[in-house]
């Protein structure tokens, strides 16, 4: 049986620490600020990232160097077989792509999994992997697998502030200003590759609310009709406090007593687009 290595990024929110834990490698995803290269969690923590952004430092993001991805990968393929590569989804950035590009030059050793999923549900796909080769499945199986399950989850993610789209180009000012001005929390969508706007409304509480109400709807139409529940990971994310997560996680662990929740900061690339106190809802189907 061949030895499988897990190898994911920091978009995934898993930190060095915790992949270290878990026998995994994670590739640290690199920014520039104020012109000066970081990566996160390495000289990079959430505390100092939200101070430099928070005082209007210029964030940029960008992908790791192919360079930096390759020797990763010949060092681990000298104690392990294969390599089971989970980066973020290819719809949000082109680190999957250039992966699955370099893959192609490591005759079948190396599968990249694009499961266009980011965060904790891009996590769940790393902890499935990991189980999945335990259990002695090979890298190109566990891609499979992995992949056939991709379309089955669902982000839910409110902002708070309006600002940090416009900077990233994703809102134009003249709508940043008017929205601020009517105090619109806006709710946006991932499933799949895409981001797109969901609703809106003008309170955090009431934003809240629509999220738990459209994942339930996903849950019990679409990721679980038989099961209500049963058979899906429910995930809570949120970028720099975390005591709404906690408060949001109470409520759906009495709704989905079954699930485990899991409680994460969103990763910094996706962070630096959507600024501080935002919140995030998701849901992805079980495979083990």
């Amino acid at each position: 049986m061949n030895k499988v290595a897990i190898i994911t990024d920091s978009n995934s929110g898993i930190t060095q620490a915790e992949g270290t834990k878990l026998g995994i490698n994670v590739l640290p995803m690199p920014f520039t600020i104020d012109g000066q290269t970081f990566y996160e969690d390495i000289n990079l923590s959430q505390d100092e990232f939200y101070k430099k952004l928070m005082t209007d430092a210029e964030v940029f993001t960008s992908q790791p160097v192919v360079g930096d991805v390759s020797k990763l990968w010949d060092e681990v393929l000298k104690e392990y077989d294969e390599i089971v590569h989970i980066p973020m989804s290819s719809g949000l950035s082109g680190s999957c792509q250039t992966a699955l590009m370099l893959a192609g030059e490591y005759d079948g050793r190396v599968q990249v999994v694009d499961s266009q999923r980011v965060s904790v549900t891009q996590k769940w796909d790393v902890l499935d992997a990991l189980e999945l080769s335990k259990a002695g499945k090979s890298a190109k199986e566990i891609k499979e697998i992995l992949e056939a399950n991709k379309l089955n989850a669902s982000i839910y993610i409110t902002v708070n502030t309006l600002d940090y789209l416009r900077k990233g180009g994703r809102i134009t000012p003249a709508v940043a200003i008017l929205g601020g001005m009517m105090k619109i929390k806006p709710i946006l969508q991932i499933q799949g590759e895409k981001l797109d706007t969901f609703s809106k409304t003008r309170t955090m509480s009431k934003a809240t609310k629509i999220m738990m109400e459209a994942i339930k709807k996903d849950i019990d139409e679409r990721l679980d009709p038989e099961g209500k529940g049963k058979n899906v990971h429910v995930c809570i994310a949120y970028t720099y406090d975390e005591q709404p997560a906690l408060e949001l996680k109470k409520e759906l662990e009495a709704i989905y007593p079954d699930s485990t929740i899991i409680c994460d900061p969103l990763s910094l690339s996706v962070s630096c687009h959507i600024g501080p106190h935002a919140l995030a809802i998701a849901a992805c189907k079980k495979i083990i």
